[in-house]
């Protein structure tokens, strides 16, 4: 399991007390990591080492140092104008999770590969099932409908020989289904877990990203507005937006109810989570938590949900963990 390489100076954070990105960025030791980071390093205005974090490339470069310094990652790449996503935040989903799984266990987190873990939209990416494999050795299956997004998490996969155990990537072949074309008759997963797309158009994606740069002090040109973070349309929206999505997932989880132990996803908007409660009390859910996640000054959120009652919780964990 991954270890942090150097104790960065701590300071109060907000975020999960195992996240490894809890300090300020050591812009020196991880440019000493990854020394292709460092033509991106310049002083901000308060005189501290950082990055143009509105410059998608220096934020790829970034995600490419800390995946390098913290999880021991010595290939990673994703195609040009593909999601790439702020590492911390992705972490404390992983570690709750975590958790949610120490609760029926004595307080102990179940490790090794017999956790078996589903990422839904794993993106080009790949990073949640890098996290969780290098932090806990969990076995992830991680799924997309983007031929080229599974291209990409796979050659990353098979870039780190520390990965290639432990993470399979499969593209889903309809693109309307989420569980359905995924999960196969003999799979059984602890945890399934997703970051839906967000937005219901391309125009509320634009929207958002443009707050996001005026936030970050930039003159925002209209007519080409650049992600920093990326983002291809699967990934940032879809028909119906946040709540269509999720509302969809809670529905397929019914038919896949004992193969697995705990679905979950994130959810954005405050606005989706009374509709995404009340449709899982609607198809049966036993158990249902929200647990939310503090980064700065963004507050977001996870959904997590059974259809096994505690009796069949605990046969689940004696018959699948006795091994870990």
């Amino acid at each position: 399991m991954a270890q942090a390489k150097k104790s960065f100076p701590q300071q109060k954070s907000q975020l999960h007390a195992r996240n490894l990105h809890r300090s300020r960025y050591d812009f020196p030791q991880l440019m000493k990591s990854c020394p292709e980071l460092t033509p991106f390093v310049r002083p901000n205005p308060y005189g501290d080492l950082s990055i143009d974090f509105s410059d998608p490339n220096a934020v790829k470069m970034l995600n490419k140092a800390l995946l390098k310094h913290f999880y021991d990652i010595h290939y990673w790449d994703i195609p040009q104008d593909y999601l790439c996503p702020p590492i911390p935040g992705r972490a404390d989903y992983i570690h709750y999770l975590a958790d949610l799984l120490s609760e029926m266990n004595h307080g102990q987190i179940p490790i090794g590969r017999a956790v078996q873990v589903l990422d839904i939209g794993v993106g080009a990416n790949c990073i949640y099932p890098i996290i969780g494999h290098r932090s806990y050795g969990w076995k992830f299956i991680g799924s997309d409908i983007h031929a080229a997004s599974v291209k990409s998490a796979q050659f990353i996969v098979e870039a780190n020989p520390n990965l290639k155990k432990g993470i399979q990537i499969r593209l889903q072949k309809t693109p309307s289904n989420i569980f359905k074309g995924v999960i196969k008759p003999t799979d059984c997963f602890d945890l399934t877990l997703c970051n839906p797309p967000f937005h219901a158009s391309q125009d509320e994606a634009h929207a958002t990203a443009t707050q996001k740069l005026k936030k970050l002090g930039k003159h925002v040109d209209q007519k080409k507005v650049v992600l920093n973070f990326g983002g291809q349309k699967n990934e940032l929206w879809c028909d119906g937006g946040e709540v269509h999505f999720v509302c969809q997932m809670a529905q397929e989880s019914t038919q896949f109810a004992e193969q697995c132990l705990w679905f979950s996803t994130l959810v954005s908007k405050k606005t989706t989570l009374p509709i995404l409660l009340k449709t899982l009390g609607q198809c049966g859910a036993v158990d249902i938590k929200t647990i939310k996640m503090t980064q700065g000054q963004k507050e977001s959120r996870f959904v997590a949900w059974t259809f096994l009652n505690s009796e069949q919780q605990q046969v689940w964990k004696n018959t699948r963990w006795t091994s870990v």
